[in-house]
């Protein structure tokens, strides 16, 4: 399953509460090939968003304030990963590393 650091809590806890986005939102990383289509084979992008309401087959997890949901294949290609955040003048920058690495 995919970790969280600390610094991708805080980063993502800001963007939800970041102002227009509604109570109970949702941070998602999702699997998108180039043509906006969703499919876990090579070749696929990773992207986030901020949503209302997730698909029930989302991934869930939990972090302090915070839900951060994964589409099914971004969640199998995130299993073993951890997700960190760097923060530069405004700007969020996430980046994955393997666990324990």
């Amino acid at each position: 399953m995919l970790a969280l650091s600390n610094q991708a809590e805080e980063a993502i806890r800001g963007i939800l509460a970041s102002e227009g986005v509604p109570d109970g939102a949702a941070f998602r990383i999702s699997a998108q090939q180039s043509d906006g289509t969703t499919d876990s084979d090579t070749g696929t992008a990773l992207a986030v968003s901020v949503v209302e309401e997730a698909p029930p087959e989302d991934q869930v997890i939990e972090g302090d304030d915070i839900e951060v949901r994964l589409e099914p294949a971004a969640a199998e290609m995130l299993d073993d990963k951890e997700l960190d955040a760097t923060v530069a003048d405004g700007q969020v920058q996430f980046s994955l590393s393997a666990q324990g690495g």
